[in-house]
């Protein structure tokens, strides 16, 4: 995805949908078959809206999906639940506010844009027909996305063959 990673671009300029187009387009252009999708955090959340968009007559080409912490609706389900004033704030007045990131020495900058197009690209919002089986990989340690998330997500998943593999100390 831009603005991740080695990847060109600033996060800041990210939305779910850019990201889920710039999926769709690396998955149709070098890719035959049928694959399984690999995605974790936000990558499950991206994975689950490649299903969605991939599910039509002719490209059922998702033969199963493993998705590790998923973060799926991370904005209007982990983000927006949890905005202090002062980010309320800053999201109205400046279009955006920071957060420290525990993986880079770079803050998470989460943009107006961002939180308004997550409304526009939830998945946890009824049952969710992946038409394929899933295993989810979650850590019961994981300060960035609760096991409670996962749950959420396996409840959704009422038609697939769906494996929960929890790591206690993950």
């Amino acid at each position: 995805y831009s603005g991740h990673g080695e990847s060109g671009g600033a996060f800041a300029d990210g939305t779910v949908s850019n990201w889920l187009s710039q999926s769709l387009a690396v998955f149709r252009h070098f890719t035959h078959g049928r694959q399984i999708l690999v995605g974790s955090s936000m990558g499950a959340w991206i994975a689950l809206r490649m299903v969605q968009e991939l599910h039509t007559p002719g490209e059922n080409r998702i033969a199963g999906l493993v998705l590790l912490a998923p973060a799926p609706d991370f904005t209007a389900e982990l983000v927006e639940p949890a905005l202090t004033k002062a980010q309320k704030r800053d999201l109205a007045k400046k279009g955006f506010f920071e957060e420290p990131s525990d993986y880079s020495a770079e803050p998470y900058i989460y943009t107006r844009a961002l939180i308004e197009d997550g409304r526009n690209n939830r998945v946890l919002t009824g049952p969710i027909d992946t038409h394929c089986p899933v295993h989810i990989l979650q850590g019961l340690a994981d300060a960035d996305v609760p096991p409670s998330h996962a749950l959420k997500l396996v409840g959704l998943l009422p038609a697939d063959d769906v494996t929960l593999s929890l790591i206690p100390d993950g």
